[in-house]
Formats: structure tokens, C-alpha cells, sequence
């Protein structure tokens, strides 16, 4: 697939996980669709890449807890001539709090970005994919999935979402000679960490890792064809456990841990 120069979009491409993944594609002289809210940010991203690696970018500011934002976003990747060889669905965001008292309007924005923007850019890709009989899908889910969230119950149900679309469509495209990889980190250090209200906890302190790390786990995974990836031995470890530990017991440390 990097025999030619691909086109990867990026989501929430400006900090974190989505930065490290476009670094790391842009290393491979593929270019890029840089997609987040922050204008600057993306500038800057966008800028140092094509100093660096010499590669083409294209700039998209967009929200996409937005609605329509993943029609736009497409539209303006058609607007210059390219077409997604590889989507990173990797933008979303997380609120920790008691359901009844968060905002509403917050936790559907969640939804929104989580889960809805993903499944409306992956359906967007595919077609493209399918006509040219490759392509790749590296959807950002969480440890998350694999058990519930007290206290951050919205998020962990979008990225359990995530798991199980994800895996369901590995399914399908494969014929097609498309691969679609579910990255599931734990605790990250990343901006979204510390608006999540994670890092202070001791689970975090345990299991954190640094946003490269599970980039290059999530890359590595990608490009080997891999359906599933939990970045850390710790985390691993936990996933796994999940499987044979009682709901209940899952119910208490999840809620030990999200409050903290």
C-alpha cells in the first residue's frame, strides 16, 4: 500500500494519539488530511510535517459533533482531487460525572462525535475503498469497551460501540482487501486525559501511557492487518480479565476507579 503515495485523513489530528498517527504516516511520505476544530493547531501540525517529510496536506477545520460535518468534510476531500486510502477515525472525547448530572446536550455531543461521525466517515470511505480493492480503517476505541463505566457511562458505551462495529466490519471488507483495526488504549496522556479527570486516579498512574506509544502500537496494527490492538502488558491484562471476572465485581472497580 506505500509503494504509492496514499491519502490519509486524520481525525482529531491536532494533539495526542491523532498527532503522533499523522507523524507517523507522514514518515512514510503519505499525505494527509488533517481534520480538528483548531485552526492554529492544525496549521502548525500541518506546516512542520511538510518541512519534515516533504509531503502534501490538506487543512480541514471542522466540528465533527456536528451533524453534517462528515459530508463537509468529504466534499472538500473531492474538492481537491484526492480520495481516502486510509481513515483514522481517531477524534472523540469523554466526561466523567454522574449521568443525571452532566448536560444533557454534552453527553449527545458525545454520541455525536464518538459514534455517529465515525459510522458516517467510515461509510463515506468505504465505497472508494471497495471500487479500488484496498484500503484500511484504524478506529480509536478505549479498554473502555470491554466493560461498563459507572460514572463516565456515555463514554465507555460509545467505545464499546466502537469495539463492536469495528470487528463486524473487519468481517465484512476483508474479502475486499480492506483492513479495519480497533486500537483500545488504556489511560493515555493526552489533553483528553486531563479533561477527563483521569490522571490523578492510581489506575492511571499504573497503566498510563504516552500518546506515541499507542500510536505506534495502533500503526504497527494497522499495517500487519490485525484486527484488535490493547496497547501495554497492563492493560492487556486487565481486557482479558474482564472476560472471566464476575459483572458485578466489574460494576465496583470501574466505579473505584472512575471516581477516584
Amino acid at each position: 500500500m506505500t509503494d504509492v503515495a496514499e491519502t490519509v485523513l486524520v481525525t482529531g489530528a491536532s494533539s495526542g494519539i491523532g498527532k503522533a498517527l499523522s507523524e507517523m504516516f507522514a514518515e512514510e511520505r503519505s499525505r494527509l488530511v488533517l481534520v480538528a476544530r483548531s485552526a492554529d493547531l492544525l496549521k502548525a501540525l500541518a506546516d512542520d510535517l511538510r518541512a519534515r517529510f516533504g509531503i502534501e496536506t490538506l487543512i480541514i477545520v471542522q466540528d465533527l459533533s456536528q451533524p453534517a460535518a462528515a459530508d463537509t468534510v468529504f466534499r472538500q476531500i473531492e474538492q481537491a482531487g484526492w480520495h481516502v486510502d486510509v481513515l483514522v477515525n481517531n477524534a472523540g472525547f469523554g466526561a466523567h460525572g454522574e449521568f443525571k448530572d452532566m448536560a444533557i446536550d454534552r453527553q449527545l455531543a458525545m454520541i455525536e462525535l464518538n459514534v455517529c461521525a465515525l459510522v458516517h466517515l467510515t461509510h463515506l470511505a468505504l465505497p472508494g475503498m471497495v471500487a479500488r480493492r484496498r484500503g484500511a480503517i484504524l478506529n480509536v476505541g478505549s479498554t473502555a469497551a470491554y466493560q461498563p463505566g459507572p460514572y463516565a457511562a456515555i463514554y465507555f458505551a460509545t467505545k464499546a460501540f466502537v469495539l463492536s462495529f469495528s470487528e463486524a466490519l473487519w468481517s465484512e471488507v476483508r474479502p475486499h482487501n480492506i483492513v479495519v483495526t480497533c486500537l483500545c488504549p488504556g489511560p493515555t496522556r493526552t489533553n483528553f486525559g486531563s479533561d477527563y479527570k483521569m490522571t490523578e486516579s492510581q489506575g492511571f498512574q499504573l497503566a498510563g501511557m504516552e500518546a506515541r506509544d499507542v500510536a505506534l502500537a495502533g500503526h504497527r496494527a494497522l499495517r500487519r492487518g490485525r484486527r484488535t490492538v490493547i496497547p501495554g502488558t497492563m492493560n492487556c491484562l486487565l481486557a482479558f480479565l474482564t472476560r472471566f471476572a464476575p459483572r458485578r465485581l466489574l460494576l465496583w472497580a470501574a466505579s473505584k476507579f472512575n471516581r477516584s
